[in-house]
């Protein structure tokens, strides 16, 4: 399943990912920006866990890899803390290829997740959390629709909560038509 979006798409995780992915978060600078630790294990080893968690998909949580139109995985995307009685979800991106930083890759992943999921589902709210210091993401988030609700700290970490209802993300839909 490919779910195409403007400069992006996005499609299930694979195997391919894994080196990628963990280049990725053992990044310092990545992994400060997704206030997380680098990853410290072996490459092998992180094989082995990722292997496992391709096998043992869950309910709850639905990554994916990002691509630019060339097939180039450049990033990933997720949708997590699925409720779908409370019909919410927490999203979350990252294009962790640098070449594709700053140039839009990000907003169009993200909204491409999001009309994916507002289309597919009865969810009335999408939420995330970033950090406070991190205004690029802030400016991406605004730009598919998200808006500040809130402020949290955890481990030491500050972050700006943001949510689009279902509500907002139609009338954008019935504004940018």
């Amino acid at each position: 399943m490919m779910i195409k979006g403007k400069i992006t798409n996005l499609r299930p995780k694979k195997m391919d990912d894994a080196a990628n992915d963990y280049r990725w978060q053992t990044d310092p600078e990545l992994s400060d920006l997704d206030a997380i630790t680098p990853l410290r294990m072996s490459f092998s080893d992180y094989v082995i866990e990722y292997r496992d968690m391709l096998k043992h998909e869950s309910e709850f949580r639905r990554p994916m890899g990002v691509e630019d139109k060339q097939g180039k995985h450049i990033g990933n995307a997720v949708w997590y803390n699925i409720d779908k009685i409370g019909r919410q979800a927490e999203v979350g991106i990252m294009i962790g290829d640098r070449d594709y930083w700053s140039k839009g890759y990000g907003t169009d992943a993200m909204q491409t997740m999001v009309d994916y999921i507002f289309r597919r589902t009865n969810f009335n709210r999408l939420y995330l959390k970033t950090l406070e210091k991190n205004a690029r993401a802030h400016k991406s988030f605004a730009k598919v629709g998200f808006t500040p609700c809130g402020h949290m700290e955890r481990d030491g970490y500050k972050f700006l909560l943001m949510e689009l209802p279902r509500l907002r993300w139609q009338a954008i839909k019935e504004t940018s038509k």
